[in-house]
C-alpha cells in the first residue's frame, strides 16, 4: 500500500514536470519566434547589472516576506518553530507552487513538511489558510481598485488585455468566495458539493459516491478552527495583510527596477508596479504553472510603449527572468536543502518518541 502511494506521487510529480516542460516550451516558442535574437542579445547588454542586487532582495523579500508571517502566527498559536525552517516552509511552498497548474501543490507540501517538524496538521491547515486567503485577497483588493476607479493611465496599457484581467478576477474571487465558505459556513457547502456529487452521479455514475463524499468531508473538517483563529486573532490577521501587501508589491517593483535598469528613467514607479499586479491579477488562477506564456505575453502587449517596442522583449527576458525562473532556481535549491533538513528533524523526533 506504501509502495502504490509512493508511485502514485512519483508519477505525479513526473507529470508536473513533463507539463511544466512542454508549457515552458511553448512559451519559448510564442515569445521568440520571429524574433531578431541577434538584437535580443544587444539590447539585454545595455542592461545595468548593478540593478540584479536590488531586484534580488525584492525577489527575497517575497519569499521570506511568507516565512515572516509563518514565524509571528506559530508564535501566537504558541509553537515554537526555528527561523529557518518557517523560511524553507517558504522556499518548499513557492516552488511547487511555481510548478504546478494553479498554484495547487504548494500547500500540501508545506503541510507535509510542517508535519516533519512536529507541528499539528490542524494547526499548520489553519495557518496556511488564513495566508492564502489574505495572499489572494491583496491581488482581489488591487484588481477592484483597478476596475472601480479605472485610472486612465492604467486601463490605457490594461485595454488590450482587459478580457484576461476580468477573467483572473472572477476566478480569484470564486476561489476566495469559496473558502471563506468552506472557513465559516462549512455546512452549505458540504450540502452543495453533496448535492452536485449526487446529480452528477445520476449521469455518470462514481464508482464509489460514499468516497467522493468522505473526500469532501474531510476538506470541510481540515479547515475546522480556522473561524475561531480570525476572529480571535483580529490585530495578527490585520499585520499578515500589511506584511503580504509588502511582500506581493516587492515582486511587482521587479519590473520597475528592470525599466530603471535599461536606462529609461526612474519615473512610473505606481505605473510599472500597478500593472504587473494586474498581470498577478489576470494570471494567478490559471491552470498553467506560474502563468506561465500567458504573463510573458501580457508583459510584451501592457509594458511595450512604456519600455518601448524595441526594448520590451529584454525588459520582458530580464523582469520575468527575476520574478518567476530565478525564483523557481532558488526556490528548487533551497527545497534540495529542505528536504535533508527536514528528513533530519523527522529522524530526531522518532528517536525521541521511541526512546
Amino acid at each position: 500500500m506504501h509502495e502504490s502511494g509512493g508511485i502514485v506521487f512519483v508519477k505525479k510529480k513526473l507529470l508536473n514536470i513533463a507539463f511544466l516542460v512542454i508549457v515552458f516550451a511553448l512559451t519559448l516558442w510564442s515569445v521568440l519566434y520571429g524574433q531578431d535574437l541577434d538584437q535580443l542579445v544587444l539590447y539585454l547588454a545595455d542592461y545595468n547589472k548593478w540593478f540584479l542586487i536590488p531586484s534580488l532582495i525584492c525577489v527575497l523579500i517575497f519569499i521570506l516576506g511568507e516565512s515572516a508571517i509563518f514565524y509571528i502566527m506559530f508564535k501566537a498559536v504558541g509553537i515554537q518553530v526555528k527561523k529557518l525552517h518557517c523560511a524553507l516552509f517558504s522556499f518548499v511552498g513557492f516552488f511547487y507552487c511555481a510548478i504546478t497548474p494553479s498554484a495547487s501543490g504548494g500547500q500540501p507540501m508545506q503541510l507535509l513538511a510542517m508535519h516533519k517538524v512536529g507541528i499539528p496538521a490542524a494547526i499548520g491547515t489553519v495557518i496556511l489558510a488564513v495566508v492564502t486567503i489574505t495572499y489572494k485577497m491583496v491581488l482581489v483588493i488591487l484588481g477592484a481598485v483597478v476596475l472601480i476607479i479605472r485610472p486612465a493611465s492604467v486601463m490605457a496599457y490594461l485595454e488590450p488585455t482587459m478580457w484576461l484581467v476580468y477573467l483572473g478576477m472572477a476566478l480569484n474571487v470564486v476561489f476566495i468566495v469559496l473558502l471563506l465558505f468552506v472557513v465559516f459556513r462549512p455546512g452549505i457547502v458540504e450540502r452543495f458539493a453533496g448535492w452536485c456529487l449526487r446529480t452528477i452521479n445520476r449521469f455518470r455514475p462514481f464508482k464509489d459516491l460514499q468516497k467522493q463524499q468522505e473526500r469532501i468531508d474531510r476538506f470541510c473538517a481540515q479547515y475546522a478552527g480556522t473561524s475561531t483563529f480570525i476572529a480571535t486573532h483580529g490585530l495578527l490577521i490585520a499585520k499578515v495583510f500589511l506584511i503580504t501587501v509588502v511582500q506581493r508589491w516587492a515582486l511587482f517593483v521587479v519590473t520597475w527596477l528592470t525599466y530603471a535598469a535599461f536606462s529609461l528613467g526612474f519615473d512610473y514607479f505606481w505605473l510599472t508596479t500597478t500593472l504587473q499586479g494586474m498581470i498577478s491579477v489576470a494570471v494567478d488562477m490559471l491552470p498553467l504553472p506560474g502563468g506561465m506564456g500567458v504573463s510573458e505575453n501580457m508583459f510584451l502587449v501592457i509594458f511595450r510603449d512604456i519600455f518601448g517596442p524595441d526594448k520590451v522583449l529584454a525588459g520582458m527576458v530580464v523582469s520575468r527572468g527575476l520574478s518567476y525562473y530565478i525564483q523557481l532556481l532558488i526556490c528548487a535549491v533551497m527545497t534540495i536543502v529542505a528536504s535533508f533538513v527536514f528528513k533530519s528533524e523527522a529522524k530526531k523526533r522518532n528517536v525521541g518518541i521511541t526512546a
